[in-house]
């Protein structure tokens, strides 16, 4: 047992990080990084997870970022050692205090190197809010978090499985944290810093508890085998698996939802245009009714038609496909004489919105099937650049899908220009693709995993349909399908349900912060009016 006073210690320095960084959110109004609070303190491997994220954001040169990876290993290092020290069960005798600083600050040079590609990751997820790119960041912090928590207390850490006992802390930690990200943005921003102390006090009660089940384990399984390194690299591989399972075919028809397979009921009076998502493919075949067409990233023939395009041909720009969506949007509308009704799956709904910043005569309407919500929340300057915010983490992605490439057959590059595109155009696609466009009715169709993918708050201002799904391929779920016809044909709806706020608010620990549009110079000329750290500029026009 810990006497009195070291226990008050430990909750006392486990509280006043967490209140520090509440108060200096709360006094320049960064409220929608406040979710983060709770892992300042929190143990490892969450604690660097929390740090790798604000440098790989905020640095935006390869000094600052050489000496901020530095300061955060310094300044954990020490942190770690006093929370340890103050953790260490009576029972056991404590080591020197320069012995638990000189292995604290190397557990943190060695998990800041461990976590740095899966921050890197959260901060891609910023870019492209895609939910398996949020998740392949954090699941192996959960994994890697109950065997990264030995390091601090002993030399032998590398070796054996966790105890059971450790391994239910380790989740609780998660569970912590998670709800606590939710907390604070539930309660009034005047009582941020009363959360944020709580929170803290709860980490160093973590603190105890882990420390402890490290120190004095029960049982510890194949104590000779190098356990941890087998982890850590079957842990890396994951995004690497994820990019695999994510691979298409790029030569076949990847896309044929009821609304190309079966002709419009007669109620509906728009030919529609339906734009494929990212790594799609089109074979050319013609859809079940001539009112409808399939949107080609690869152009018209010479007799108007949508050519067949491979899965990279999905990899161009918004900008580019939005001209070659002008140019089909007038064919149709010339061939059929009806007003037109986009219907965009994921990229294909960004280049709908991408065509549609301003409108357009013939396009009436507009669907939105799993839309990026609120992309472009992060930056990483061409790889021909030497400076620039998020240049070391726009090396580290390179080289991490340079490896998951390998093994996937896939093209995918976090420099390809439709990628670029959300970079570049942040503020548009931030601020205003969830945004109306005046004389033509629009509705987004969300999956709820999307809830997790976004920042709490405002997002929208258009008629929202959520849907329990995963991203994509809400057009071949009846119900979707029925509703799409049901607003083709004139009708309006929007319907979020209880449970999205809640998971929005939960996912806010694991994103990574955002980079507001006044920081970053190639934004800043684009930024909207409002507060620079307010969501209050959704919808405000972009400059």
């Amino acid at each position: 047992m810990l006497s009195r006073w070291r226990l008050f210690a430990l909750l006392g320095v486990a509280a006043v990080v967490p209140l520090a960084e509440s108060l200096v959110l709360v006094l320049i109004g960064f409220r929608q990084a406040e979710g983060l609070i709770g892992q300042s303190t929190a143990v490892w491997p969450y604690d660097s997870y929390h740090d790798m994220r604000w440098l790989l954001v905020y640095h935006n040169s390869w000094w600052v970022f050489g000496l901020g990876l530095v300061g955060a290993i310094m300044v954990r290092g020490a942190l770690s050692a006093v929370l340890v020290g103050l953790s260490w069960p009576a029972r056991r005798p404590r080591p020197s205090r320069r012995t638990l600083l000189l292995r604290n600050l190397g557990v943190a040079a060695l998990t800041a190197a461990i976590v740095a590609p899966f921050a890197a990751l959260a901060v891609a997820a910023s870019v492209v809010s895609l939910s398996w790119v949020l998740f392949a960041s954090l699941i192996p912090m959960v994994m890697l978090a109950p065997f990264l928590q030995r390091m601090a207390v002993g030399a032998g850490w590398w070796r054996g499985l966790p105890t059971a006992e450790l391994f239910g802390w380790s989740l609780l930690n998660f569970v912590v944290i998670t709800v606590a990200g939710g907390l604070v943005w539930s309660a009034d921003e005047a009582w941020t810093p009363a959360v944020a102390v709580a929170v803290g006090m709860v980490n160093g009660l973590m603190w105890n508890r882990t420390v402890r089940a490290a120190v004095l384990p029960s049982h510890v399984r194949l104590r000779r085998v190098p356990v941890v390194p087998i982890v850590v690299v079957l842990t890396l591989a994951i995004p690497l698996v994820a990019q695999a399972l994510t691979q298409r075919d790029g030569e076949t028809n990847t896309f044929s939802p009821p609304i190309f397979t079966q002709p419009l009921p007669q109620r509906v009076p728009y030919a529609v245009i339906l734009l494929a998502g990212h790594n799609s493919a089109y074979d050319g075949r013609p859809s079940a009714d001539p009112n409808v067409e399939r949107f080609s990233y690869n152009g018209l023939d010479s007799g108007g038609r949508p050519l067949p395009y491979r899965s990279n041909a999905t990899h161009q720009s918004l900008e580019s496909s939005a001209q070659m969506l002008a140019a089909q949007v007038e064919a149709v509308h010339r061939r059929t004489g009806r007003p037109i009704a986009l219907v965009g799956e994921s990229e294909g709904a960004m280049v709908a919105r991408t065509y549609l910043r301003s409108p357009k005569p013939a396009v009436a309407a507009l669907l939105m099937l799993s839309p990026l919500v609120r992309t472009g929340r992060a930056y990483y300057p061409p790889s021909a650049a030497d400076s620039g915010y998020g240049v070391a983490t726009g090396w580290l992605l390179r080289g991490m899908y340079t490896l998951a490439n390998l093994g996937s057959g896939t093209d995918d590059q976090p420099d390809e220009p439709f990628v670029r595109s959300l970079l570049e155009d942040a503020p548009f696609y931030r601020f205003q693709t969830m945004c109306p466009i005046p004389g033509v009715r629009v509705v987004a169709f969300l999956p709820t995993v999307t809830a997790a993918e976004s920042t709490p708050g405002r997002f929208t201002e258009i008629p929202v349909v959520e849907v329990p799904s995963l991203h994509v391929e809400l057009l071949g779920r009846r119900m979707v399908h029925d509703k799409v016809i049901d607003f083709l044909a004139g009708a309006n709806f929007r319907h979020i349900s209880s449970e999205y706020g809640l998971i929005q608010r939960l996912g806010a620990a694991w994103q990574a912060p955002l980079l507001t549009v006044n920081v970053n110079p190639v934004w800043r000329s684009k930024a909207p009016p409002g507060p620079a750290f307010s969501a209050a500029r959704i919808c405000r026009a972009v400059r």
